[in-house]
């Protein structure tokens, strides 16, 4: 195997955060009051104190050239701590980084721009900076511009260019100055549906046709399983897995995710004063035990608590099976009278039935709503779900993308 083009080894980058207080004026009462709960322990930092915090923490792992990598995690989990490490930002705090390769980034909003000149200069500014020549930039001057749909505003400091404007000369200047490594954090999220989806043909079209390594940060799973072979998953600064794209999201949605299996509102709270809404949702198998995984043989009972404070006889409610992408894979709907017991609180149980469901990874969405109107309550991807499959014929196929349902399909002669 040929050597990586990046490498790192028990990489770390650490912070130290100072806990102070802003107060003009302090009086007797509040310092030996302050005094006073510091002998006590509260839990809390005493004002003055610091803190070391671990962004990232003895990660380790080794890209390949022509790899398309998605970087996924929670919001501080450490992936743009990571990228502006690999993109020479910031030094680690331990560890060694070993890159082979010109190195182009695109991490936020006017990464590498200098507001002050135009776009026409900073082309080549950017360009001079990983290291091309001015006979080199000349040859993909038309390429970028035409990329990025700013022909008109070229000689306006980009200053008065708005975010998209910034972001789409940004990344053509990123993706066009042939860097061997391209780095892109989410700042894409900026640019509207169609410049997304051409950019995200070009970080595809520069891996697979040009061999150039593509790393790629993104809370949207559709985008990263359509573009990334490979995926690093992060958790609190720590390396929790690499592998192929499919298996970490399956794990990402399973473990890290912001969800559990079970989704509660906390007693007392009123859930921002709404009228009807979900108290807790869980799933359980048929025995009433809390579970998370399931056989394909294996009913799954979904466990719904309601809060319904002032009634609305015309409301529904919907059920929809959702992928990792969020996407909608299935959706019935009741409506709300059939639950309703003329108390405040009620509770009851959906079954989903077995047999039906394809091996992988799910969640749910649930909905309390009027048709063409007001939604009195809406939770998505909760309750993530693992589908095993126990002996059907498509057993040999497991870990494929076959889809969502086994259809009950007929052979006819």
């Amino acid at each position: 195997m040929s050597n990586p083009v990046i490498k790192a080894e028990h990489l770390s980058k650490k912070f130290i955060l100072s806990h102070e207080t802003q107060e003009r004026y302090t009086s007797l009462r509040d310092v030996l009051s302050r005094k006073a709960k510091g002998l006590l322990g509260n839990g809390k930092k005493p004002a003055g104190s610091i803190e070391e915090f671990k962004a990232l923490d003895d990660v380790s792992f080794e890209i390949y050239q022509g790899d398309r990598v998605g970087i996924i995690g929670r919001n501080g989990a450490g992936k743009s701590t990571l990228l502006k490490v690999l993109s020479r930002i910031t030094e680690p705090s331990s560890g060694s980084i070993t890159i082979r390769g010109r190195v182009a980034s695109l991490l936020e909003v006017g990464t590498g721009f200098h507001p002050e000149l135009s776009g026409r200069e900073n082309i080549f500014l950017n360009g001079a900076i990983l290291g091309m020549s001015r006979t080199e930039i000349r040859k993909k001057f038309d390429e970028i511009v035409a990329f990025a749909e700013v022909e008109k505003f070229l000689d306006t400091p980009v200053k008065r260019y708005s975010s998209g404007m910034y972001v789409r000369l940004a990344f053509a200047v990123a993706a066009h100055l042939e860097p061997e490594i391209l780095i892109v954090d989410e700042v894409l999220a900026v640019g509207d549906a169609q410049f997304q989806k051409k950019c995200l043909g070009k970080m595809e079209d520069v891996s697979k046709n040009e061999g150039r390594t593509v790393l790629f940060v993104s809370h949207n799973m559709g985008v990263i399983s359509q573009l990334c072979k490979k995926a690093i998953l992060l958790s609190k600064g720590r390396l929790i897995q690499t592998g192929e794209t499919r298996k970490v999201i399956d794990n990402y949605v399973l473990n890290t995710q912001a969800n559990s299996n079970s989704y509660e509102v906390k007693p007392g709270i009123d859930k921002n004063q709404k009228r009807i809404y979900f108290s807790r949702v869980s799933t359980l198998n048929t025995d009433g035990v809390a579970c998370e995984d399931f056989q394909f043989d294996q009913n799954i009972v979904l466990d719904i608590g309601l809060v319904i404070t002032q009634y609305d006889h015309a409301a529904k409610i919907s059920f929809t099976l959702q992928n990792n992408n969020g996407d909608y894979l299935s959706t019935f709907v009741e409506d709300l009278s059939r639950f309703y017991n003329g108390k405040e609180e009620a509770s009851f149980k959906i079954k989903v039935p077995s047999h039906v469901i394809a091996p992988n990874t799910y969640a749910f969405r649930l909905a309390i709503f009027l048709p063409h109107g007001t939604t009195y309550d809406l939770v998505e991807m909760i309750c993530p779900i693992r589908i095993h499959d126990s002996g059907t014929d498509m057993a040999m196929f497991e870990g494929a993308n076959y889809g969502s349902f086994f259809l009950n399909y007929e052979v006819l002669s």
